[in-house]
């Protein structure tokens, strides 16, 4: 499977085509929103909602995916900052910005002539939290750029899973990565494993409705026009059992999986496993920290122990991530300071940051790159809660 991973794992925007703004949405009770299924778009729900949008909207799930300007690109094109070099002496990149729009060209120089390959920047993969990768447009079917963005160092660096001194423009996007990181791609073709959709209809970004389906009905129901906006029905996940709370989540955070349904078929509420495979790991089986969070929390003893607790226990996904150790406060409602092991070696304040011991930062072993001769992974944070022999106590 591609590596499309810079989401800052964490969702996006809803129902404008990309021949419109991004903040740009028809009415949102015209014909088109009905031919997506009843999408009314993020601006549909500002109104009543602005203590969560306005918030949202600075979130890294929100910013997942958008359309490429100067804003968005986080690597440079700034002359000196505007180049890759690879291990082949042959082969360098060169980042271009021109009439409104940014390419990648791969210049490869051998005995004296030169030859080179351009593409577009048409979406953007990734909030830089961590990275950002780049994908290209090829009639109707997206293609991975071979350069990406690597936060960590600055600069641009090989796209996860490219073989440094290659220049390889022809990776297919599978719809999975599409999938986890935007709201709606329309599909051209049923079949699951098919990367062909209608790219002037597509909503970039985790928005709203991804999260908690379609609001047409809903926005109909509260509406100025609407003589009885009370008694009815919350959106999902509110009032949902925990299996499909956490379904919502797993759509993304369970891992890659295996689609049985075309991408973007699944609504809340749903059961998940009717639209997508997810690895049903054994109890030794090791899990890779990125992807399967869910598994990995679902192993704890805590979440075992707990027949309320799912992933909005610790995380509010209207607003941006706060610092790891802020989460502490929920393990404190349940668990006793003076009970912990490191009690006497580091004092009681270890209350104020229980998760870097418990739910340690690790590599990943899918998310790699390479960069000047050196292998870099991605480091994310464990979701198995438990003790941890080697970790770094804060």
């Amino acid at each position: 499977m591609i590596a499309i991973w810079f989401a800052a794992l964490g969702l996006l925007q809803c129902p404008p085509a990309v021949s419109r703004p991004q903040n740009s949405l028809p009415s949102p009770l015209s014909s088109p929103h009905e031919e997506r299924g009843g999408f009314v778009g993020d601006l549909a729900c500002r109104p009543c909602h602005q203590d969560k949008t306005g918030s949202y909207f600075a979130t890294a799930h929100h910013r997942t995916s958008r359309l490429p300007d100067v804003s968005s690109i986080a690597g440079s094109f700034t002359k000196g900052r505007d180049v890759m070099t690879t291990l082949n002496p042959e082969l360098t990149f060169r980042m271009e910005a021109r009439d409104g729009h940014f390419y990648q060209t791969a210049v490869r120089q051998k005995r004296g002539r030169i030859s080179e390959r351009t593409e577009q920047f048409d979406v953007i993969i990734g909030s830089a939290t961590k990275g950002q990768t780049y994908l290209y447009w090829k009639q109707n079917a997206l293609f991975e750029l071979p350069v990406s963005y690597w936060t960590e160092l600055n600069r641009w660096v090989n796209s996860p899973g490219y073989v440094d001194g290659s220049a390889d423009f022809d990776r297919p996007v599978p719809p999975r990565c599409v999938e986890c990181h935007a709201t709606y791609f329309q599909p051209i073709s049923s079949s699951p494993s098919e990367n062909h959709y209608n790219k002037d209809n597509i909503v970039l970004g985790i928005s709203c409705e991804r999260c908690h389906g379609p609001g047409m009905e809903h926005v109909q129901n509260h509406s100025a026009k609407s003589t009885d906006s009370t008694g009815k029905k919350p959106m999902p996940p509110i009032r949902l059992s925990r299996d499909r709370q956490i379904d919502v989540c797993a759509q993304c955070h369970g891992g890659a999986g295996k689609p049985i349904a075309p991408a973007f078929s699944f609504r809340p509420a749903e059961a998940l496993s009717e639209y997508v495979k997810l690895q049903e790991p054994n109890a030794t089986d090791r899990l890779d920290v990125h992807g399967n969070q869910v598994t990995l929390l679902e192993r704890s003893r805590c979440f075992q122990s707990s027949p309320g607790m799912s992933c909005s226990t610790c995380h509010d996904v209207h607003a941006p991530e706060r610092a790891a150790a802020d989460y502490s406060t929920r393990c404190i409602e349940c668990h006793r300071v003076d009970q912990c092991g490191m009690v006497r070696k580091l004092g009681t304040q270890i209350a104020s940051n229980c998760i870097d011991c418990h739910m340690p930062v690790q590599p990943s072993n899918l998310l790699v790159l390479d960069a000047d001769d050196t292998r870099l992974t991605a480091k994310v944070r464990n979701h198995w809660i438990r003790v941890y022999q080697k970790t770094s106590h804060p």
